[in-house]
């Protein structure tokens, strides 16, 4: 067995972000593995939300929250195969109120926020209807305080668009402030699908499989209803206070 000391980081996301081309940039590493959304199974089995894909995702991964933490916590394989970094992708929204959070404090955290506007425009074009729990971020900022302090200590944030308008910036300061090298092999990886992703990837990744590095910032068309709107507008104060103490990108 190697002797391997492993920084487990958990990056907190919304849906409709660029949470799976962060994996793919912590994937591409020299030292890391991943894990794609671990608790989804178990937050559809709480829910009973027919989300897309909903039986073969209850049955790629355990549906008890307790479960998935120990995963987390004590996967052995990460260690034995020399692995120095455990990425773990989690949606905010997955975190349901009866999961005791006490586990959190055996990891590294981050928060990976995105204006609400984007979020809801891009979530509209993949599910019918939106809500406040099925965008994550008011969840997003509660969990903050409470890892917060939880962990004692100020967790880094990093925002989508900073990420894609500087991403050399951003994820190296992420990486100082994670107390893990900066790796140029971030900012790019191989095309194509992997072993990691999630089984629900064929309905979500089409963009990502097909990307090579972090995309271009593009400032996108928003069609919204006035309830959708609304509902941005709802969000936008949890947003901006987690935005106000956002890594800031480098000039």
């Amino acid at each position: 067995m190697n002797d391997i000391t492993t920084t487990r980081i958990a990056m907190w996301s919304g849906p409709r972000n660029i949470s799976t081309a962060m994996m793919r940039s912590f994937e591409n590493r020299t030292d890391s593995a991943v894990v794609d959304e671990p608790f989804y199974a178990y937050y559809l089995a709480q829910t009973k939300l027919k989300h897309p894909m909903y039986q073969q995702i209850l049955a790629s991964q355990s549906n008890r929250w307790q479960d998935v933490v120990e995963q987390l916590l004590t996967d052995h394989e990460i260690e034995n195969n020399g692995r120095e970094v455990f990425y773990q992708k989690h949606m905010t929204h997955h975190m349901l109120k009866d999961i005791d959070l006490d586990w959190t404090n055996h990891l590294k955290h981050c928060f990976l926020i995105r204006n609400p506007l984007y979020v809801i425009n891009s979530y509209v074009k993949k599910m019918p209807s939106v809500n406040n729990d099925d965008i994550g971020i008011v969840r997003q900022y509660e969990l903050y305080q409470q890892l917060c302090e939880i962990t004692q200590s100020d967790i880094p944030i990093i925002d989508s668009k900073d990420v894609l308008e500087n991403p050399e910036s951003v994820l190296s300061q992420l990486c100082q402030q994670l107390d893990i090298p900066f790796e140029q092999r971030m900012l790019s990886w191989p095309k194509g699908r992997r072993d990691s992703d999630g089984v629900w990837s064929s309905h979500w990744y089409q963009n990502v499989e097909n990307s090579e590095r972090f995309g271009e910032f593009i400032e996108p068309v928003i069609q919204l209803t006035d309830q959708q709107k609304a509902l941005a507008d709802e969000n936008d104060k949890y947003y901006q206070a987690l935005y106000s103490k956002r890594i800031k990108p480098e000039s």
